[in-house]
């Protein structure tokens, strides 16, 4: 099944359940509603399981295939994906839109120390070599 993920869909808009059930199909891959109902470890209906899903999948961040009537979901996107979305949004909200400024507020906050820095600034001189410019960059 294909992905209907919308690069517009905010991820701070999913709900506490919807973060949590996304974690774990990120964490074992492939579930069932029943898996999922298990994992979460309180007690809820499996119907609101399976609504849960759909309006995820709905949002692009699952998708599913049918076996013997039974639905199996996985993820669409990556932890990763999702999560620089995410930060899209915050660099554009609180940032003008400069990466810059956030990781100069995520260093002066202490978020990030000096070996993450590194670590950082090697992958980036990876990936220059490796990668076409970005819209900002080709300007």
């Amino acid at each position: 099944m294909t992905s209907n993920t919308t690069p517009e869909h905010d991820p701070a808009e999913l709900g506490e359940l919807e973060r949590s059930i996304l974690l774990i199909v990120w964490r074992i891959g492939t579930v069932t509603a029943e898996q999922v109902r298990e994992e979460l470890g309180r007690p809820l209906k499996d119907s609101t399981i399976r609504t849960v899903l759909r309006r995820l999948e709905e949002k692009g961040y699952l998708t599913h295939t049918v076996e013997s009537r039974t639905f199996f979901y996985s993820p669409a996107e990556s932890p990763q994906r999702v999560a620089g979305r995410a930060v899209q949004r915050i660099v554009d909200w609180f940032c003008e839109g400069s990466v810059e400024a956030l990781l100069v507020g995520m260093v002066d906050s202490k978020v990030l120390g000096r070996a993450e820095l590194q670590r950082l600034a090697e992958r980036i001189a990876t990936a220059r070599k490796t990668s076409t410019p970005t819209k900002k960059e080709a300007k």
